[in-house]
């Protein structure tokens, strides 16, 4: 009869799945939990077992949430006039971190990249454009990541909004090309928000 696997390495094997966690950082991390309180192992565990069942995408913005329409959409102190498109729900906690924009989100899930099968009708842009018939939007920040597949989604949805005469922006520089806006500092974005250009 074959052993069963140590539940140490078994939590290791785990955690390296995570997007940089390597070997060295899932072990670090295993142990670290040993040393913790059985209640706060707990606590994490629960945590991630009802993360998929109480996760919700937000029928008006399409970010991840744990209810319909989400918290961004509802608040009274949001700017309903201004609409930040980004590519996945990460980009807008990196946004949010900076406390410096106060409008609405809208989240495609993903960006058009001809090589990897996704073309525009892949991303969420249907919503988009249903905001747009409420009249309330006067301009569009397009937040895609600065890569090429960024910077083609981009230039679509430039050619889209234009004709609608709402105000299309892009970010500013400050984002280093290549890079992802999950992994900006808060000053980066901060400033890319700020100094945003017409397109």
């Amino acid at each position: 009869m074959d052993n069963p696997i140590d539940p140490v390495q078994r939590l290791v094997n785990e955690l390296k799945k995570l997007p940089g966690i390597g070997i060295k950082s899932a072990q670090r991390l295993a142990f670290h939990l040993i040393l913790r309180p059985g209640e706060e192992c707990l606590a994490l565990a629960e945590a991630i077992s009802h993360l998929k069942a109480d996760l919700v995408l937000c029928s008006r913005c399409n970010n991840v949430s744990g209810m319909d329409p989400c918290q961004i959409c509802t608040s009274a102190s949001r700017d309903s006039r201004v609409v930040c498109v980004v590519e996945e729900p990460c980009n807008v906690l990196s946004i949010e971190r900076t406390g410096v924009y106060k409008g609405l989100y809208h989240v495609l899930h993903g960006a058009i990249s001809p090589i990897n099968g996704i073309g525009p009708e892949e991303l969420k842009l249907k919503n988009l454009f249903e905001r747009f018939k409420e009249g309330r939007v006067e301009e569009v920040i397009v937040a895609t990541n600065p890569t090429s597949e960024g910077e083609s989604t981009a230039l679509y949805l430039s050619k889209l909004i234009k004709p609608l005469s709402i105000k299309i922006t892009r970010i500013a520089s400050g984002i280093p090309v290549g890079s992802d806006l999950e992994y900006a500092d808060t000053v980066t974005i901060s400033r890319a928000l700020t100094g945003r250009q017409s397109f």
